[in-house]
């Protein structure tokens, strides 16, 4: 009975003391799932920029209409690029 109150007692011991461990871990792994995010929504704005400048030079899109895409999906990728700095560092 003694043994299993030790046993008890030390597995409540390390459980606290590992605790902080445990968080820094789950922290990187968070933070590794948004970095994986990030870069699929930068490649997948990067794609979006490609296709419209495709359809501009194909001519599915006139000058203005373009330039304002092109505006709104460089701003959104450049979001998604300080967000990949700001977890970098």
């Amino acid at each position: 009975m003694e043994a299993l109150i030790i046993i008890v007692a030390l597995a409540v011991v390390v459980w606290v003391v590992s605790a902080p461990l445990r968080r820094r871990e789950d922290d990187e792994v968070s933070d590794a799932v948004r970095r994986g995010a990030l870069e699929a929504a930068k490649d997948a704005k990067y794609r979006e920029l490609r296709d419209a400048e495709l359809d501009w030079r194909t001519g599915k899109l006139s000058d203005e209409d373009y330039r304002a895409i092109d505006r709104h999906l460089r701003a959104e990728a450049a979001d998604i690029l300080h967000e990949l700095d700001r977890l970098s560092s």
